[in-house]
């Protein structure tokens, strides 16, 4: 699996955390930071963040990929919608969340938020009249 991180750096456990939920290993961690200047376009600093992933078009399409959003919702709002683009679908993302009473303070990995499934259930709603 292909971790696309748009976030701060994972630790190892992390990894180890991401490894056990998913039951797949992460074969390429791939780190690429946003720093975006707020006072331009995002979408053109958004395309070029993601032309920098060296990543074929049949690999964004066919690789087993999952994300790590960035904090900035804006940034991570447009981040989806390009990946989905690129991708045919929305990845899944992961969720961290503080260790309860660490200090200094400390993330783990509390779930894996499957986005394509979220869509389909609330597809099925809206079809269901619900």
């Amino acid at each position: 699996m292909i971790l696309l991180n748009f976030s701060h750096p994972l630790t190892g456990e992390q990894q180890a955390q991401i490894e056990a939920i998913t039951g797949q290993p992460v074969q390429r961690a791939i780190n690429a930071m946003p720093h975006f200047d707020e006072l331009q376009p995002f979408e053109p600093q958004l395309t070029a963040l993601l032309d920098q992933i060296e990543l074929s078009p049949e690999q964004w399409q066919s690789e087993p990929v999952i994300v790590v959003l960035p904090a900035l919702n804006f940034i991570a709002g447009a981040l989806l919608a390009n990946l989905h683009g690129r991708m045919g679908y929305f990845p899944p993302v992961v969720r961290t969340r503080p260790v309860e009473g660490s200090i200094p303070r400390r993330f783990e990995v509390a779930e894996i938020l499957d986005l394509q499934a979220l869509r389909a259930a609330a597809r099925a709603s809206r079809t269901a009249g619900g």
